[in-house]
């Protein structure tokens, strides 16, 4: 299942897959295959994406 509200949570700030990437200390490749759901990322990996696009575990990896 892709991921798709991390990719609109990059988008809203602004921010590439590399960029992210740099900020939480992966690949892009990495990134990429978290946002096309080929990934599943641990749970500090989680919070650290959330911290850097300002939101929840919640609001980006809580399935509706």
């Amino acid at each position: 299942m892709k991921n798709k509200k991390i990719k609109m949570a990059r988008v809203e700030l602004d921010l590439s897959q590399e960029q992210l990437a740099e900020i939480v200390g992966v690949t892009r490749q990495t990134i990429h295959l978290i946002e096309s759901g080929k990934y599943n990322p641990s749970l500090k990996l989680c919070v650290e994406i959330c911290r850097a696009l300002n939101k929840t575990l919640d609001q980006l990896f809580w399935e509706d």
